[in-house]
């Protein structure tokens, strides 16, 4: 009863409410004031209307309002409390005004009712689209990933109210590149949509994510980005050589480790899963030849494992294989996961110099020969077709003495002074062999030669004896006893005899003993 306001109503876009309790002693409660965002009217907006029961219309209470906006986007008559808006108001950038209302006696400016507090809250309209505030999105998914495997999740905000209608609802669709990715219209998750997803073909896609709102229904806003899928590699390409065989040539004279040369298969995948290991698989191949990866360029390192010879073999051929280091089960059997090449290896005839046959070896020669005798006969053949002859010498820093002579012609090692095994029992001396019409193409053997023992020594004593005996020495006393040497083999096992000299068996007064 006597309330000071009452619930005013507007119709159209100008539609508004002012809902006041009942006046009560301790003062006014008040309702919300709506007003729609976006009013594009010429004419200011009515909001509502303030009223006191106790006003009569004479023009005697005067209303007035204070708070957010009071004065400068919200203006009051002061005879009939009606409430206008003067600006056009966004709700996105301020939801709600407080403002308090006050009714004064006209004449004395005195308060006729306790003032009170009101809300005029800005009413929504759809007028936000939706945007994807997070990107650029970047995802990536595996190819050959099954239907539906998840890839990566898009979300869109939408400034509207959340809680005023479906303004800020909103749904996902694929605008561009639906026939490949799907999007889940109510969480934003992008799936793959085909099962063929193939990097080697196409790498990555350009998905254009469209967000609605109104739930999608016609008259809503939208908005769009661009998600980019790259499409990451797994091992389902097997190593492939670009040709089925390769022909490379080498010097016979390369030692061993020598490169010969290099091939690559290629691999379509990327990163690890195009690293190589290479093998050699035929026989011969793995005993003359060694393949090596190299880690840098992936290529296989085919390099000498034995020493080559033309004339036994003028070309070799090797069977390569290549297979991945990192094998994906999942996509492949692992017998198919490789390849394999022939490489032909050529071997160059280089001009080599002899070589002797044996490469050294040992001779004997007893040390009563005459000079000139023969020892022996070393060989060496010129190695090469044309079979040039060969010349024989001997190196005369291993003999300085000229102990051995040579036949050039023919290699007959033979005595150049007399030998004697009790000086020197070993000779160790050095043969050339060489082509004859090319000095330079040379080649070395050592040869022992070994002095062979007659027995060209007597005994002797091992050491200068001297003996004495007492005059009153009994017959048949020891006086002493004889050892000799002799410097013929053998040195340990020599059996010795004594007797007398001729020209002391004439004595009587010493005899000897032989005790073997």
């Amino acid at each position: 009863a006597g309330g000071l306001g009452r619930a005013h109503c507007g119709g159209g876009p100008r539609a508004a409410a002012l809902l006041a309790s009942g006046r009560v002693k301790r003062g006014w409660v008040w309702n919300q004031f709506f007003v729609v965002e976006e009013y594009t009217g010429t004419e200011p907006l009515y909001v509502g209307k303030i009223h006191s029961d106790s006003d009569e219309g004479d023009g005697s209470i005067k209303y007035t309002i204070s708070g957010e906006g009071a004065g400068t986007i919200f203006l009051i008559d002061e005879i009939t409390g009606d409430i206008h808006a003067t600006e056009r108001l966004d709700r996105e950038q301020k939801t709600f005004y407080t403002l308090r209302a006050q009714a004064r006696d006209r004449q004395t400016d005195q308060l006729l009712e306790p003032e009170s507090e009101f809300i005029i809250k800005v009413q929504d309209i759809n007028d936000s689209e939706p945007r994807f505030l997070e990107g650029p999105y970047i995802g990536s998914v595996a190819e050959l990933s099954p239907v539906g495997t998840s890839v990566m999740q898009v979300m869109a905000s939408d400034a509207d109210d959340p809680t005023y209608g479906s303004s800020a609802r909103v749904v996902y669709s694929v605008l561009e590149g639906e026939q490949h990715f799907t999007v889940d219209s109510k969480t934003g998750v992008i799936r793959t949509a085909v099962a063929d997803l193939d990097r080697e073909t196409q790498d990555r896609y350009e998905v254009v994510i469209r967000a609605t709102d109104m739930a999608g229904q016609l008259g809503g806003l939208s908005g769009s980005t661009t998600v980019t899928i790259v499409v990451t590699d797994v091992n389902d390409n097997p190593p492939r050589f670009p040709q089925k065989m390769y022909q490379f040539s080498v010097a016979e004279t390369a030692p061993v480790g020598t490169a010969i040369g290099r091939v690559r298969a290629e691999d379509s995948d990327v990163g690890e899963n195009t690293d190589m290991t290479y093998q050699v698989k035929d026989e011969e191949g793995v005993e003359m030849f060694k393949v090596t990866t190299d880690s840098n360029t992936q290529e296989a390192v085919i390099t000498v494992q034995k020493p080559l010879d033309y004339e036994s073999k003028k070309v070799h051929t090797v069977v390569v294989e290549a297979l991945n280091k990192f094998v994906d089960p999942r996509f492949v059997d692992l017998g198919t996961f490789r390849d394999q090449t022939i490489v032909r290896v050529s071997v160059l005839d280089v001009d080599e110099p002899p070589e002797f046959r044996p490469p050294s070896s040992l001779m004997e020669v007893q040390e009563d020969a005459h000079v000139g005798s023969v020892v022996g006969v070393v060989t060496a053949l010129d190695p090469e077709p044309a079979k040039r002859p060969v010349r024989y010498s001997i190196d005369r820093s291993t003999d300085v003495e000229r102990i051995f002579d040579i036949d050039a012609n023919t290699g007959a090692i033979v005595t150049g002074k007399v030998l004697d095994r009790e000086t020197a029992g070993w000779h160790n001396i050095t043969v050339l062999a060489m082509e004859a019409d090319n000095h330079s193409q040379v080649s070395r053997a050592s040869l022992r030669i070994r002095i062979l023992d007659v027995n060209d020594n007597p005994p002797e004593l091992a050491t200068p004896y001297e003996a004495a005996v007492c005059e009153d020495a009994k017959p048949g006393q020891l006086i002493h006893t004889i050892s000799v040497v002799d410097r013929d083999e053998p040195q340990s096992d020599h059996r010795f005899y004594f007797t007398l000299a001729p020209e002391a068996t004439n004595s009587h007064h010493f005899s000897l003993l032989d005790i073997k």
